[in-house]
């Protein structure tokens, strides 16, 4: 039973920190127009995340190419791997959501660095998403002044699940009028797409 465990736990964090890595890799390669450039530049004119399902369906997908290996090990090891993916995949998605609606929220980085990805147009530097340590391995973090607007206590505790789960909350300037036509996009979003 503790061998069970002690592989379990092994891969649990193998997995978790894999999958961070894969994340920055994957964005990288985004912006170097090497895959999903085109959804990739989108996602930066339009400014918002898909909700957190559809986050989660886009970090979670991918690794059920890989989720099974653990048990080619042992039922342990498959475990802490399935579930060690599974919860990087929840929780990226979950950053990656939080950073675009409350970044102020974001309490386990100095820095918001998705956040001041897209704020500073940042295609180069920037591109970790649920914590910025690969940025800082591979030389890709920059330092952005940046400050709460608010403090995290003044959200309370039911600010952390206040952002949109299933679906896009969109920015004032990118939301339907009452006959379903959709607003214009403003300056600043254009700016983005063509910023690189």
């Amino acid at each position: 039973m503790w061998q069970a465990l002690a592989e379990g736990g092994v891969t649990f964090l193998v997995a978790f920190v894999l999958g961070t890595l894969v994340e920055y890799l994957i964005h990288r390669l985004m912006h170097g127009r090497r895959l999903l450039a085109k959804k990739h530049a989108e996602h930066h004119r339009d400014g918002w995340g898909q909700g957190w399902l559809g986050e989660f369906g886009d970090y979670f997908l991918p690794t059920l190419l890989v989720i099974w290996l653990g048990f080619l090990y042992s039922l342990g090891a498959g475990v802490g791997w399935a579930l060690g993916g599974f919860l990087y995949a929840a929780l990226a998605a979950y950053a990656h959501q939080l950073q675009h609606e409350y970044p102020d929220l974001v309490f386990w980085m100095p820095r918001p660095v998705h956040t001041l990805h897209h704020k500073h147009h940042m295609w180069k530097n920037n591109f970790g998403i649920l914590v910025d340590w690969w940025d800082r391995v591979f030389g890709t973090y920059q330092y952005v002044e940046w400050k709460r607007e608010k403090p995290i206590r003044s959200y309370g505790l039911r600010g952390f699940f206040r952002i949109s789960w299933y679906g896009p909350v969109l920015p004032p300037a990118q939301q339907a009028t009452p006959d379903g036509r959709s607003l214009p996009v403003t300056q600043e979003h254009q700016s983005a797409t063509t910023e690189r």
